[in-house]
């Protein structure tokens, strides 16, 4: 049975075990293997959105409920991360650095990987990627951040020009916000 207190403990070991992501994958692989218990603990996604699980210096947990056809644009971590899905389904899209004039970088698209009920996978601390929930349903999905995720300056990348900025954490609160509505509307 998954139980949110337990999950922090174990992910809170795991990293004590080993720095890097490997221990936790593990943890959040065990943790999506059993969707239903999952479900029943965090309750069937109602609407788009971020809940913070956990949030300390050490790790950050997120529970992230994606709208259907909601598309994020691309941003980075600076910290590793592992993504397990516990409903639904989300398209990652990963990206590569091009370095231009100072305070100019882009991103071109390097690849990508598609996510299923099950799936857990680990991101390193230096990848670029967007999210997309590519089916007609809320995803949910668990995230755990190998730090501070809330404190941590990182950037995000416009959609349409690809070019750097700072991460706008209201921005991104307006796309969830605005997904929500059309599921309103809808």
């Amino acid at each position: 049975m998954f139980e949110i207190d337990q999950f922090v403990a174990d992910c809170r070991a795991a990293i004590a075990e080993d720095a890097s992501h490997k221990a936790v994958r593990e943890v959040v692989e065990r943790a999506v293997a059993e969707p239903g218990s999952v479900l029943k603990s965090l309750g069937e996604p109602r609407a788009a959105g971020i809940d913070a699980l956990y949030h300390g210096d050490d790790l950050t947990i997120l529970n992230v409920v994606w709208a259907p056809l909601m598309t994020i644009m691309p941003h980075e971590h600076r910290m590793w991360a592992v993504i397990g899905v516990y409903t639904g389904a989300e398209d990652n899209m990963f990206w590569r650095r091009i370095e231009g004039e100072p305070g100019k970088s882009r991103v071109e698209a390097a690849g990508a990987r598609s996510l299923r009920v099950g799936d857990a996978e680990p991101l390193g601390r230096d990848i670029v990627h967007s999210v997309t929930n590519p089916i007609p349903r809320l995803t949910g999905a668990i995230h755990v951040y190998g730090g501070d995720l809330i404190a941590v300056q990182r950037s995000e990348w416009d959609a349409e020009t690809l070019l750097e900025q700072p991460y706008n954490r209201a921005r991104n609160q307006r796309l969830f916000d605005e997904a929500n509505a059309r599921l309103a509307v809808a």
